[in-house]
């Protein structure tokens, strides 16, 4: 009787030790996740601070983009090779220096190149969390593990602008980076001293696939390159973008070629065998839209629309936050008495639901009228991350998780990219479109326009001589901004459809029997 308990008690220990480790590593999970948006809000700030121009200080998020986008497949292997310690380890140190490095940054040279490694080094840890979810917990575990990571992966996103907006109103955009560093010693030690899920083997360095590795940052990198700068330089129009685009498709090539024939491929696309993995990695896809995108076009609508400060959007935002909080928890226990397939589906049409009720935008909304959206897409969020990613991952076989993994939260943030590029697009042409069309209509053939400029010119009568011509001036600007709003609510329109499309692909997915991970350490 004694053994037993004792033997119970170890392994009650050793249970305990690795669920602390695991929080600890969320946790830099969150900081390295949240850096992606943190800045989103205060790049006039910084571009203010570096003397930086407004072509180059789109580069400070463009450039940790790119470098993140190529670390977070080639972490698959990197974990494999070098153990979850010491991959997590190395990844937290290089993120919590480069975070010193940006902070220290006094010029935008110095800036992107500090961000890019920043990026590299910090996305090492997004996927080693998930796969450690599958890798080393047994499914009677996953109800508590995979909302706490769903949770971190949309929440940390969505607060990014209103964190930054208060440590950039409060103390100045450095902190944007220095709020990291005591954090980032804390997981750095925990990571060391916690941290015993598997064994490193250092034969793979060996056999590392450089080739593959090249072709690979060429490809990914690439695509994030034209995905970003693609809708404000013209696409194919720009020689820079034309020209990184044919690098993109010949590496593309070669990239899947190598991964098909090479001995130890970088990475491991057999996965996508997997029918629940590779609709599950479609849905990621469609996820990253409705992440990243609306995290994108809300502030854009405040900011440009109502003139809020950043301070004033990051408050207006942090509504979904507090619906994901909320959501998560329920979510987690629904997995276990609801089909997940059925999750998914009332997930994207409450992500539909949200986005229709924003075609009804006006120069006029605000918080008030934003509110039940932004609850939706919170609640929805949650909803559909837990239960596709528990599909995906959940049923793969454990020797596969690691891979699986980065490519799960790679086809998250490609989403991210082609949504921000496709919103764009979208915005840009149908603004130019409602513009045409508006000017059209206000003309001077227009007795209601005419009488408009009439009452704003006797308005502007105390301005002297001037009054004319700044009436004109406030007509411009009414209808610029009128067909904006009207473009918004075009992007919303297009978003409604292609929630609702996911929701008739839900049963594409098959509801698991088992569950593959669970248990493994070593």
């Amino acid at each position: 009787m004694a053994e037993t308990v004792t033997a119970g008690g170890a392994g009650h220990s050793v249970e305990t030790r690795r669920m602390i480790a695991f929080l600890c590593m969320v946790f830099g999970m969150f900081m390295a996740i949240l850096d992606i948006q943190i800045v989103s809000a205060s790049l006039s700030e910084i571009q203010a601070g570096l003397a930086a121009s407004s072509d180059e200080i789109s580069w400070v998020q463009t450039s940790y983009l790119i470098a993140e986008v190529v670390m977070i497949p080639l972490s698959g292997f990197l974990s494999r090779a070098l153990s979850t310690r010491w991959l997590f380890v190395a990844s937290a140190t290089g993120f919590t220096v480069m975070s010193f490095m940006c902070a220290t940054a006094n010029s935008i040279d110095q800036m992107i190149v500090y961000r890019a490694l920043q990026g590299f080094l910090g996305g090492g840890m997004i996927p080693t969390v998930f796969a450690s979810a599958y890798a080393v917990f047994p499914r009677e575990k996953q109800p508590i593990v995979t909302p706490m990571i769903g949770l971190v992966a949309t929440l940390a996103p969505t607060i990014g602008p209103t964190i930054g907006g208060y440590l950039t109103d409060l103390f100045s955009w450095h902190w944007l980076f220095l709020v990291n560093i005591v954090p980032g010693i804390f997981v750095i030690i925990t990571s060391v001293t916690l941290i015993d899920f598997d064994e490193p083997d250092l034969a793979l360095l060996d056999r590392f696939d450089w080739w593959g590795l090249l072709f690979m940052a060429g490809f990914l990198g690439s695509m994030e390159f034209v995905l970003e700068e693609g809708p404000t330089n013209d696409w194919f129009d720009d020689e820079t973008i034309f020209y990184f685009a044919i690098v993109g498709v010949v590496s593309g090539i070669a990239f899947f070629l190598r991964v098909l024939t090479a001995r130890e491929p970088v990475v491991d696309i057999r996965a996508f065998q997997n029918r629940n993995f590779a609709t599950g990695s479609a849905f990621s896809f469609v996820l990253g839209i409705g992440l990243y995108g609306l995290t994108y076009l809300y502030p854009i609508y405040l900011s440009w629309v109502r003139g809020y400060s950043a301070l004033m959007i990051g408050e207006t935002m942090f509504v979904t936050g507090i619906a994901m909080f909320v959501t998560a928890p329920l979510a987690g226990r629904l997995m276990t008495r609801v089909d997940p397939r059925l999750m998914i589906g009332i997930a994207f049409a409450g992500f539909a639901l949200g986005t229709w009720r924003v075609t009804g935008l006006t120069k006029d909304w605000d918080f008030w009228e934003l509110l039940v959206p932004q609850i939706l897409r919170g609640v929805s969020l949650m909803m559909a991350m837990i239960p596709i990613t528990n599909l995906s991952l959940g049923t793969l076989h454990p020797s596969q998780i690691k891979n699986a993994s980065g490519l799960f939260n790679l086809m998250r943030n490609l989403g991210g990219a082609v949504g921000l590029a496709l919103i764009n697009t979208v915005l840009n042409d149908r603004w130019d479109l409602h513009l045409a069309r508006l000017h059209e209509q206000v003309q001077w053939a227009s007795s209601a326009a005419m009488e408009r400029l009439d009452s704003m010119t006797n308005a502007f009568a105390s301005f002297g001589s001037d009054a004319d011509s700044a009436a004109l001036r406030q007509m411009a600007a009414m209808v610029r901004r009128e067909a904006l709003v009207m473009s918004f609510a075009d992007v919303f329109y297009l978003l409604t459809f292609l929630f609702l499309a996911l929701v008739v692909f839900a049963p594409l997915m098959r509801r698991p029997s088992h569950v593959g991970g669970g248990g493994g350490g070593h």
